[in-house]
């Protein structure tokens, strides 16, 4: 009986390592880019080319499609798409970039 609880804390204890390995891994494989905004913002644009945004706290905000955005590094980006529940669900997932 004791050798069946130590195995079994001992793979809680592996999965919850491995956890954050697949939780980043989400993220990057369903985005194409991320673009840094002014004020500590980040604009997801996924590989469908839909765009979502983040604020500076880590959350996702709305976005009116068409809206142009300014880039860190001075760029404008019209904003295509409102993925606001895709990117929410990444963030609460744990996938925040």
């Amino acid at each position: 009986m004791k050798s069946i609880a130590i195995a079994f804390s001992l793979s809680t204890l592996l999965a919850s390592i491995a956890a954050p390995a697949f939780a980043s891994h989400a993220l990057e494989s369903a985005v194409k880019a991320k673009v840094d905004l002014p004020a500590g913002a980040t604009l997801y644009i996924f590989l469908d080319g839909k765009m979502a945004k983040e604020d500076a706290y880590g959350r996702a905000v709305m976005l009116r499609p068409g809206e142009v955005i300014a880039a860190r590094d001075g760029r404008q980006i019209a904003a295509v798409g409102n993925e606001v529940a895709r990117l929410d669900y990444l963030l609460r997932e744990g996938h925040g970039g």
